[in-house]
């Protein structure tokens, strides 16, 4: 133990460290072993926090070669929140867009049908050059031949395949028409008669209209529209699926003096175009 303590107290016993030059100037220092190698511990301290203070303070980090400068990762961060907005407003635009279409649909107005153009992108059509082949098929698609995109696209009778009538033994009393802007038929059937869905969907609204009747908004998956008026005694909900031929409520009663009127109503949308209901069903 007691070497020990001798090898301690001689490891901080001062030595002289003397140098002399031709001039026989002579130079000494004392010092001890501990006091050098604390003195490089505190030099290494000091050296490692300003070392520390730059790299927090002050953009020296950029200066070497891989390392991505504040600037860069600041200009991807600032791409990466747009592009978040972006997409939330075009998100927060067709919810909008949706929903006003929805409520013009209540009230009886066309909605507007969004377009599909994409206004940011631009495309050179002389890159492709018609050829022979997409000459003769445009003729046949655009024609009124077996392929003809008008005759696809024109509306045709399907003998109530496409969708059942909503009532059972009625009479057609007023007919679709865009002049009169009536969007809808007329219906006289008999009183408290049950008003069937016309095709599978979901409901997307049931609220009170004039006079306290009934009016339901069934989204079918096919993309139409059917819209139900005057009823009573609604038994659906807004969300609830509904299968075709489902019963969603009740006709009401004709008001008294009033019985020249239709006791049911109804309309068909298609791509936000309202459409005769008499060419997709059979009453």
């Amino acid at each position: 133990m007691a070497k020990f303590s001798d090898k301690i107290k001689g490891l901080f016993s001062r030595k002289t460290l003397s140098m002399t030059s031709n001039e026989t100037t002579e130079w000494s220092i004392r010092i001890s072993m501990g006091g050098l190698l604390g003195g490089l511990l505190a030099f290494v301290a000091v050296v490692f926090a300003l070392i520390m203070l730059l790299v927090a303070y002050t953009p020296v980090l950029d200066i070497f070669p891989g390392y991505r400068t504040a600037a860069e990762r600041t200009h991807d961060e600032l791409v990466q929140n747009i592009m978040r907005i972006d997409s939330l407003e075009r998100s927060m635009t067709l919810m909008q867009q949706y929903s006003d279409n929805v409520a013009m649909v209540m009230v009886g107005r066309t909605p507007a049908v969004r377009s599909q153009i994409n206004d940011t992108v631009k495309l050179d059509k002389t890159l492709v050059p018609p050829s022979q082949i997409d000459s003769v098929l445009r003729a046949q698609m655009e024609g009124d031949g077996e392929y003809s995109l008008l005759l696809n696209a024109a509306p045709r009778q399907r003998d109530g395949e496409l969708f059942e009538a909503p009532v059972d033994g009625g009479s057609i009393v007023r007919h679709f028409s865009h002049k009169d802007n009536y969007l809808g038929i007329g219906v006289r059937v008999a009183p408290n008669s049950s008003v069937v869905s016309v095709g599978e969907g979901s409901v997307v609204d049931v609220f009170s209209a004039e006079a306290g009747y009934t009016t339901i908004v069934i989204q079918h998956y096919n993309g139409f529209v059917s819209i139900y008026h005057n009823l009573v005694q609604p038994l659906v909900s807004r969300g609830q699926a509904v299968r075709s031929g489902q019963v969603l409520g009740y006709n009401a009663m004709p008001k008294v003096g009033d019985e020249e009127n239709p006791l049911f109503e109804m309309e068909l949308w298609s791509d936000g175009k309202a459409v005769d209901p008499e060419i997709y069903m059979v009453f």
